[in-house]
């Protein structure tokens, strides 16, 4: 009940607001005629608003340039602040392989028919993709033939001949028309990472195959600086993937070359440089059967563990042929 003044009138008489349409409520949040207000502001406070937000969103972003040109001093275009022990990646290189399976369902499985061309023309496109750098002589002119006795000069890279993976080459489709495909492996780049090589033949590893022991003494015998190189092999994972690989006295895999070169090392991140590769030609293997292989880099500072779960200083591939 609203008070009564003394003459018995209401004090503070109730007055009904006036009616509004819909669109009349809308207009007037945006815009108020009575008291000239936009939004709920007069011109005057939307200037002091904008003013304050400008100034504040200045100050931030300049304090944000700040801040990233203090971070960009700290950098290197050429190098990554950690390197070896003291970075994320470490001193132990992994390994990979190409081709890799265009799906991801496939995971490490390289299936194959010799006898149809759209299987074999399929890993065939994906190895010529990956290989692209390695055809392209005019690509980098900092490129130059190097050897043993021959190292990259200033601001130059050696070049990889794709001669030395004969017969693992385009002409050949790769070996995939065939039943000896070829795989193509290579080691993670670690920038300034040098490999300490097993060089000297009288005290190679005791778990060394016995046909790369001997390689490694003919590369000695011929010039001992050709020892110093990251060794591979290769074999089936298990008894039976041998078996299913092995042809009576044949060798299982042949190599096109059988290490990574030293002049190659280590990885400084020059402009045009080529990771050096390794093309393994599986031979004749027998159709309709998976085979499991795991290859595996040797060298003194790389750490093998040959394990599912933890597989470092190898790599684990499949391979069937239809």
């Amino acid at each position: 009940m609203a008070e009564k003044d003394k003459n018995g009138v209401h004090a503070f008489p109730y007055m009904k607001p006036p009616e509004q349409t819909t669109w009349e409520k809308i207009s007037t949040t945006f815009y108020n005629k009575s008291d000239n207000t936009i939004l709920g502001r007069t011109g005057k406070g939307w200037c002091k608003l904008l003013i304050f937000y400008g100034l504040f969103y200045i100050v931030l972003g300049a304090m944000f340039a700040i801040c990233m040109q203090g971070l960009f001093a700290t950098l290197d275009d050429t190098q990554p602040s950690w390197i070896l022990d003291r970075s994320l990646i470490g001193t132990n290189p992994g390994m990979g392989f190409r081709p890799l399976p265009d799906r991801a369902e496939e995971g490490a499985l390289i299936a194959f028919n010799s006898k149809d061309g759209t299987t074999a023309d399929k890993y065939v496109n994906l190895l010529n993709v990956f290989l692209k750098d390695y055809m392209n002589d005019s690509l980098g002119t900092n490129r130059e033939p190097c050897d043993f006795d021959k190292r990259p000069g200033e601001g130059k890279v050696c070049d990889v001949d794709m001669k030395q993976f004969m017969p693992c080459t385009p002409e050949n489709g790769y070996g995939y028309n065939t039943s000896s495909p070829c795989i193509f492996l290579k080691l993670n780049r670690i920038f300034g990472w040098v490999p300490e090589y097993y060089n000297d033949i009288d005290n190679l590893p005791s778990d060394m195959p016995i046909d790369l022991v001997e390689h490694i003494k003919k590369e000695y015998a011929q010039d001992k600086r050709r020892a110093n190189q990251v060794w591979v092999s290769c074999k089936g994972e298990k008894s039976v993937d041998e078996e299913n690989i092995n042809d009576g006295n044949t060798p299982n895999f042949e190599y096109y070359p059988r290490g990574f070169a030293s002049y190659y090392y280590p990885f400084e991140n020059v402009k045009n440089y080529l990771s050096p590769l390794i093309a393994v030609r599986v031979l004749n293997i027998k159709p309709s059967i998976l085979v499991n292989i795991e290859c595996r880099a040797w060298a003194k500072n790389i750490i093998y563990v040959g394990s599912y779960r933890d597989r470092r200083g190898s790599v684990h591939f499949e391979l069937m042929r239809d």
